[in-house]
């Protein structure tokens, strides 16, 4: 071999050495201090991560405070804690969680290195979280012991080409009978249940959660108050509902950084299943809570509010949520969602609900004077609509769904004069009608929480109770 080939050949072994040093020293823990603590954030210096990361600062007895950085001012690292900061003292140490992965040397038989892929947090998800209920950072809360699960995931993924998606086409029967006939949902669509306190969305969720027919639900109950947590999965959801379900709890007692991580998890979870080919149904209870959480960590790192005290980034991270779920691309499975939020005052102008309003797939609204009446669910079906029904019904059902919608308006409109006995039969035949079919439609718009309505039986009720054809 000549001369300039062994040099050549030097040169490659030096660096390719030079490669496995630098693995080996990216793999070491990053660290640095704790120069200051202020209501909800921590700043670091000596250490530098990207957005998103994870990191920890060790406490006495074994303990630690888990954090993620969500900003940096300079060489300062704005960090936000998942728990308490009890025991943080000036100065202390901080330390980068790192995530590794064994990669094979190529070409060589040795042992294989190590080497951080990635700094962000990751998860469990897999078949071994069914029937199980976890936190936010995907710890069970049911005592059933440990998941056993093989496989995690990072919280955040990268969003789908929207030219690569399946197109909405099927129809997902959610056991409702107002909603399956009236608001029909199909497979990978996104609404949103606009509501007030204490009008049934909570019972309604557990309904569908129990009665629908995707193979797998996945429920992400962010920032509600801890009591409503147990009530929810024990009462609600049931064990029957519970057997299929993932739920990922993330009250209102926890960090503002865990209850966005909760949403997230819960979304990652269902994208999961939709890559194993599954039809997920993803139930979050509230998304008003999640832009809630947003705003304190995005004014607490010195972002300026904009619209009612809420900063720009929420309504960057609504649609970035959102967005995540629906169709995969075609032959892998669905995600079918629903997001509550929670109308201040039962005000439907709130920015968040204008906001969620513009990037779902539809809205159910819940009605006070109708849940104050004793009809549940309290649907209203005049504000309500689902914007993918015309696509997976026939004319025949949407013409049905319409004469009820406007029987249903005539009667409500002119409720007052009807009361009063000022209205004279034969003025108007669509009122005459409206008042005669007045208590099948209150009946049909109603159902028990123990009654299931399935999709056919639905639209069948709907054609003999308008007179249209099934």
């Amino acid at each position: 071999m000549s001369s300039a080939l062994l040099h050549q050949q030097g040169w490659k072994e030096y660096l390719n050495d030079c490669s496995e040093i630098l693995e080996i020293v990216e793999s070491l823990e990053v660290s640095g201090r704790i120069t200051k603590l202020t209501g909800l954030v921590m700043e670091a210096v000596g250490i530098k991560l990207p957005i998103g990361s994870a990191c920890y600062v060790p406490l006495a007895e074994g303990r630690r405070v888990e954090a993620e950085v969500v900003g940096f001012d300079g060489g300062r690292m704005l960090l936000m804690p998942q728990s308490g900061v009890e025991g943080v003292t000036p100065g202390a140490k901080v330390f980068a969680l790192e995530v590794a992965e064994a990669l094979p040397k190529p070409n060589q038989a040795k042992h294989p290195r190590r080497r951080a892929i990635d700094r962000a947090r990751h998860l469990p998800v897999g078949e071994a979280l069914l029937g199980r209920v976890v936190d936010a950072a995907g710890r069970p809360l049911d005592e059933l012991g440990p998941l056993n699960s093989e496989n995690s995931v990072p919280l955040n993924t990268r969003p789908l080409n929207p030219l690569s998606r399946a197109p909405i086409e099927d129809v997902l029967d959610v056991g409702v009978r107002a909603i399956n006939s009236m608001l029909t949902v199909g497979r990978g669509q996104r609404m949103g249940l606009f509501a007030g306190s204490g009008v049934g969305k909570s019972v309604l969720l557990g309904m569908m959660a129990r009665y629908t027919t995707a193979d797998v639900i996945v429920v992400g109950l962010i920032g509600e108050r801890g009591r409503e947590v147990k009530e929810f999965i024990e009462q609600i959801l049931g064990p029957e509902g519970l057997a299929r379900s993932v739920v990922v709890a993330a009250p209102a007692d926890v960090p503002a950084l865990m209850r966005l991580q909760g949403a997230s998890y819960a979304t990652a979870i269902a994208e999961y299943f939709r890559n194993e080919g599954k039809d997920v149904l993803l139930i979050m209870d509230s998304l008003t809570r999640y832009a809630m959480a947003q705003r304190e960590i995005a004014l607490a790192i010195g972002e300026p509010p904009a619209t009612k005290g809420y900063p720009p980034s929420v309504f960057a991270k609504l649609p970035a949520l959102v967005e995540r779920a629906g169709n995969g691309k075609p032959g892998e499975g669905s995600i079918t969602a629903f997001y509550t939020v929670l109308t201040e005052g039962d005000d439907q102008q709130d920015p968040i609900a204008d906001s969620a309003r513009a990037i779902l797939d539809g809205h159910i609204v819940l009605s006070r004077s109708l849940a104050e009446s004793g009809h549940y669910p309290a649907i209203d079906i005049e504000q309500s609509i689902s914007r993918a029904m015309h696509n997976i019904t026939s004319p025949e059902h949407q013409k049905n769904a319409r004469k009820l919608k406007q029987l249903n308006s005539r009667y409500t409109r002119n409720q007052d004069l009807i009361n009063v006995g000022a209205y004279e039969s034969g003025s108007d035949p669509v009122l005459d009608e409206a008042i005669m079919r007045h208590e099948a439609i209150e009946a049909f718009l109603q159902q028990d929480i123990k009654e299931s309505a399935h999709w056919t039986a639905s639209v069948n009720d709907l054609a003999m109770l308008v007179g249209g054809v099934s």
